[in-house]
This record gives structure tokens, sequence and C-alpha cells, in this order.
């Protein structure tokens, strides 16, 4: 750290425009054959203005390195842009053991472990956290439901990356430690597990399906709703999520046929409800 300090070819202000750009442009010109490795570029590009403004041959080719495939979840993966901003400097530095090989292999290396890390915390832990809490306060048609969702979600976002890039390009080769390992995969097992267990209060607090049908005999009713929560309390609601992520993880139906698919199905409902009450 000490000879980083004393030997730094990289300033807040390039950096700063890296991680702006990283995070505003991540998904930019995505396709099959890169990803996200076209915005991994275009960040790269002010660290190899700066590194190797008077010599273009050495700015091209280590544009052309970062330009092959990668992908890996965004947010957290701030880090990973970091630790390669921290590389490339050492590199400039002339560091020998660090070369190109070495640093394409330790990006594609952490790809996968923190794509595990920030897929269990970002879109299975904290959205549906905050979502839940945004519903909850949004119950009577407050706005204060979607203005908490969107300040609190931008602002751990922002400041989260922000100090996960900046801390990358502190460790440099040394955050390989953190993601790769035994301890790392007990990590994202621990994030996978809350996850689930937060998608699923979400489902049981807020995902409401009931049969509003009731067998009238003359001398008794038939509740077939009560009958359900006297055998399983929110079943319903429990096959409905358990259908729906089975039709879209097993099956690839989209999200759109889905609510289309529902709706329909809602509009069917009410309309054998309806007979079913008319007749018995």
């Amino acid at each position: 750290m000490e000879n980083r300090k004393t030997y730094q070819l990289l300033d807040k202000k390039t950096l700063n425009k890296s991680y702006v750009r990283w995070m505003m442009y991540n998904l930019v010109a995505t396709s099959f054959e890169f990803l996200e490795a076209l915005g991994f570029a275009y960040a790269m590009q002010p660290i190899a203005d700066k590194l190797y403004k008077e010599n273009p041959e050495k700015r091209k080719n280590m544009l052309k390195r970062h330009s092959i495939f990668y992908n890996t979840e965004p947010q957290i993966g701030a880090l990973i842009n970091g630790v390669v901003c921290g590389l490339e400097e050492q590199k400039a530095l002339g560091k020998s053991e660090i070369d190109d090989s070495f640093i394409n292999s330790l990006k594609v290396g952490l790809m996968g472990p923190v794509a595990g890390i920030g897929d269990s915390m970002i879109p299975g832990m904290l959205i549906p956290i905050l979502l839940s809490i945004g519903m909850g306060l949004s119950s009577n048609g407050s706005v204060l439901g979607p203005l908490f969702y969107i300040i609190f979600y931008n602002s751990i976002i922002v400041f989260g990356t922000r100090f996960l890039f900046f801390k990358g390009y502190e460790l440099g080769a040394e955050s390989v430690d953190l993601f790769v390992g035994k301890k790392a995969q007990k990590i994202t097992q621990a994030f996978s597990l809350l996850g689930v267990i937060v998608v699923g209060g979400v489902a049981a607090s807020y995902v409401n399906l009931n049969l509003p049908i009731v067998l009238d005999f003359g001398s008794s009713t038939i509740d077939i709703q009560q009958i359900l929560d006297g055998i399983f309390p929110k079943l319903l609601p429990a096959i409905l999520v358990i259908g729906s992520w089975y039709f879209m993880a097993k099956k690839g139906v989209s999200p759109i046929k889905m609510i289309a698919a529902y709706f329909i199905l809602a509009f069917g409902g009410v309309g054998i409800a309806y007979l079913v009450q008319i007749f018995f």
C-alpha cells in the first residue's frame, strides 16, 4: 500500500470517471457474444487514456483486451473493475509479475464467484426486502412506498458500489481471497438461503388468492376457502408462487406471458365462481 501511495499514476478524478461509466453503461451494446464486455471496455477507457497517453499502441491493446466476453452481476461486480484498475496501474508502472494474461485470468476468474454473491445479495435479498417495506408503506395508497424504494435502493447501490470499486482498487490482486475458496462458497450459500427466506416471506404476506365459493345446501353451507385454510393456510398462494417459478425457471415462460395468463385465469375464475353460486 505504501508503494502505491508513492508511485501512483491514476488520480481520483480518473477513477471516478471509470466508476461512473461502469455503473451507467455496464449493459450498453450487449449481445450473446460480448454481454458486458463493451461496457467494461468503455469504463476502462479513461484508465487507458491516463496510463498510456504517450503510447497509443499500448492504449489500443489494453482496450482490446477488455473487449472480450465478460459477464457478472454489475453492482457487486464494480469491485472487479476496481481490482483491474489497480492491476493495470501496477502493470504500467513496470511490475514484472503482472502481465496481460494475469489480469485477464484474474478478471475472468472473479466473474463467476462475484456473480454468485451479487445475484444472491441484490435481486435475491436487497430488492425483495426493500419492495416488501415499500408495499407495506403503500398499502393505504400512500406515495411513501415508491419513494422509499427509489431513494433507499439508489442510495445503497450508489454508495455501496463506489465503496467496492475503490476498495478493489486498493486491494488489487489481494481481493481474490475474498471471492474464491470455501469461505466465498459459504458466503454465497448463506446469502442464497437468506434470499429464499425473504422471497418466501414476501410471497406469504402479499400474494393473496381466495376461492369465493360457498355451496348452499339449504340446511347447511360449505365454504370452500374455509376448508382449505383449515387444511393448509395460504395453500393457494403457495401453489401460485411455486407454479409461477416452475413455468418461468423451468419452462422459460416470460413474465409478460405469465401476467397475461393470470389475467385471463382471474376473469375465468370469477366467471366460474359466479356460475357455481347460481347453480348451487
